[in-house]
């Protein structure tokens, strides 16, 4: 996967593939064919340290068949509204992977990713140069703590 980052104002973009993790068990266990798991690229997702996790427009989501999960009370900018989150969204970045929960956005909505997946996949923004970077993960460094 190719990062894309771009320079916008202050904002860092990237491009971001989703799979459905479920399909992809269904797939490792033999009961569908690999190409029926559903998966996109996304260009241009926002890296939003001001979202908690990866939110998708409603039609990524449909897209991806994702599972509804539960409906939660969000902090938005207009105040506090609903919204649905659904499970199983496996994201690749940067060479690395993690499965996450994600937030459901209006239609035509951009997509948004927050901090907890970038935490979890050992990635920092570098706000000064306008990019994102790897933590270490290695036998002789690593981000992730015991």
């Amino acid at each position: 996967m190719q990062l894309s980052i771009k320079d916008s104002m202050g904002k860092i973009t990237t491009t971001l593939s989703i799979a459905n993790h479920a399909d992809q068990v269904l797939a490792e266990r033999g009961f569908i064919a690999p190409d029926e798991m559903r998966s996109i690229a996304l260009k241009n997702v926002l890296v939003d340290t001001g979202a908690t996790t990866l939110c998708l427009p409603q039609n990524v989501i449909a897209q991806l068949g994702l599972k509804l999960l539960k409906e939660v009370p969000v902090e938005t900018a207009t105040g506090i509204g609903q919204a649905r989150i659904f499970e199983d969204a496996k994201i690749s970045l940067m060479g690395r992977e993690g499965t996450f929960e994600c937030l459901e956005l209006p239609g035509g909505s951009s997509p948004l990713l927050g901090v907890i997946p970038l935490e979890a996949l050992g990635i920092e923004l570098d706000l000064q140069n306008q990019r994102l970077i790897l933590l270490p993960l290695s036998p002789t460094a690593s981000y992730l703590r015991i």
